[in-house]
């Protein structure tokens, strides 16, 4: 069984977060062991599993969700001049939750 720390951890507020951005439907935050110098995570309040199974009716929540990351994207960018935005899938995606890391600065974790 995969685990889902944003349901689990985050959302049922197990674990305390420092948040950047907060609506209804979405919440971004930064993350709670960063890899990178700035490391914020953006998630959906509801559970997806992840892009590949996004239903069409999660369509309004994934437009929320994609706004919410640009306007955080924007603004790391502004601050720092570049940032990335990133999805995992598959294997890579660790927690079975639909979510979008938004990074800048020299990765300072490896594992």
């Amino acid at each position: 069984m995969s685990s889902d720390f944003y349901c689990d951890e985050v959302m049922s507020g197990k674990t305390n977060v420092d948040k950047v951005f907060e609506t209804d439907n979405v919440l971004a935050y930064y993350h709670t062991r960063p890899f990178y110098q700035v490391h914020i995570v953006a998630i959906p309040k509801k559970h997806i599993p992840s892009l590949t199974n996004i239903e069409e009716s999660d369509q309004g929540i994934l437009f929320e969700l994609i706004e919410v990351i640009q306007k955080v994207a924007a603004e790391v960018e502004e601050k720092y001049g570049a940032c990335r935005v990133i999805t995992n899938l598959g294997d890579y995606q660790e927690s079975k939750h639909l979510h979008w890391h938004i990074v800048s600065g020299d990765k300072i974790r490896k594992d």
